[in-house]
């Protein structure tokens, strides 16, 4: 590339990802150190490290033998040696997590799965435990990853795990090595700030349900200004939220064996230890109206077809930036509108595949069994590929409408445009 298109840019880029930034401003300064924190006491602080697997098994959790540590566990022990900050016992055995182990340990993390019908060895009452610990501002808790595909039943009154770290794995289209460009929405925030304000990225990003935006701070989002793979509604990728006295830090990286080697994520948990220690301060006040903000921003940046906006029309950056301070009611209902369509939306329907004719001699009825559903299903293809054919385009036609008064409200809508 000529040197001064290469420089321009990357002053676009820088321009857009401010323009993001300024997007989503602070909104409430940092919360005090709690009394027994490490900080204040002058301790080692102690990570319990549980990467046990109930469901699917991620390879930087996944040790080759019983007595050799997973590529995590090696790494997450040497960020604490590098920092001289904390040290970190890592287990595949939830059941060594009990109300007395808390005792001896600082922060909990997880990086588990789990799927319904079996969920980590973890009782009631140890849970409880970990929420009074948390609240108490005794302890603190970090997710990474699959932390939000572990699903985990509770009997009684208190907080289940999935509110507690609000959210739960609801697919993963950008799956491992996807292209993507994540956005840093407070680069001065101390668990984010080694990222930058924008950087390009490959790894596995989850999208959520029951995610509530009034419940935590996000801090990173997918921005689909720069990911190929778009969709109409926001990706957060890390928060943070308060929990009592406590703390909680989320981060969805880490899918990828090579992101434990990145620098800039070995800083990040790093920081996440300290933050959750009360050691350094970052806010964790619910930044709903910021995240409003985003949903708007992904809800232009994938444009009629999933491509981009229409040539011509407004960028994502500008729409956002000049609807960075309109009223909370009206952010919070567009806000609504822009999941509700995500929910409306069809799932694909794909054509019929034949069975492998060579299977019939491997297994007779069962090929016989796979050609009769085949079959069935190619009966019925025409049918439900019309009915789907007819829901996206009404949630096409409804996505351009909230697109249309969206932009009407930004004062860069068609009336706006005739009138300059």
């Amino acid at each position: 590339m000529h040197p001064t298109r290469s420089r321009l840019a990357l002053t676009r880029r820088h321009l857009l990802a401010a323009a993001a930034t300024l997007a989503l401003p602070l909104l409430a300064p940092a919360a005090s150190p709690a009394a027994d924190a490490p900080a204040a006491s002058g301790k080692k602080v102690k990570v319990l490290y549980l990467d046990q697997s109930m469901g699917f098994r991620h390879q930087p959790v996944t040790r080759k033998t019983p007595d050799e540590l997973a590529s995590s566990e090696v790494a997450f022990i040497e960020y604490g040696k590098a920092s001289g900050a904390f040290d970190v016992e890592p287990t595949q055995d939830a059941t060594v997590l009990t109300p007395d182990k808390l005792k001896s340990i600082d922060v909990l993390a997880f990086y588990t799965t789990s799927v319904a019908g079996k969920p980590l060895p973890i009782s009631d009452e140890t849970w409880k435990a970990v929420l009074d610990w948390v609240s108490s501002g005794k302890g603190g808790f970090i997710g990474i990853h699959s932390a939000t595909d572990t699903r985990q039943p509770l009997k009684g009154e208190g907080m289940d795990y999935t509110k507690f770290i609000n959210g739960e794995f609801d697919g993963h289209p950008w799956t491992q090595g996807t292209p993507m460009r994540i956005v840093t929405h407070e680069p001065t925030h101390p668990t984010v700030s080694m990222w930058g304000p924008s950087f390009d990225y490959k790894e596995e990003i989850y999208q959520y349900q029951k995610f509530d935006p009034a419940a935590v701070r996000v801090l990173q989002s997918l921005d689909f200004e720069g990911t190929p793979l778009k969709k109409p509604y926001p990706v957060p990728v890390t928060w943070v939220r308060e929990v009592g006295q406590g703390r909680l830090f989320y981060t969805n990286l880490g899918h990828t064996p090579s992101t434990w080697q990145d620098p800039r994520f070995k800083d990040q948990v790093t920081a996440a230890v300290k933050w959750v220690t009360h050691q350094t301060d970052g806010p964790a006040a619910p930044n709903p109206e910021a995240q409003a903000v985003w949903a708007i921003h992904s809800l232009v940046a994938y444009g009629p077809e999933g491509k981009g906006p229409a040539a011509g029309a407004p960028t994502a950056s500008a729409v956002a930036a000049k609807l960075a301070t309109a009223d909370k009611a009206w952010l919070a209902e567009t806000a609504a509108k822009v999941e509700k369509l995500r929910r409306a939306a069809p799932g694909d329907v794909n054509k019929p595949k034949a069975p492998n004719k060579a299977d019939e001699k491997k297994d007779p009825k069962k090929y016989a069994e796979a050609v009769a559903a085949y079959e069935k299903d190619t009966a019925d293809y025409p049918a439900k590929k019309a009915k789907y054919d007819a829901a996206k385009a009404k949630a096409d036609a409804d996505r351009a409408a909230l697109v249309a008064e969206v932009l009407q409200k930004a004062g860069m809508g068609p009336a706006a445009a005739a009138a300059r």
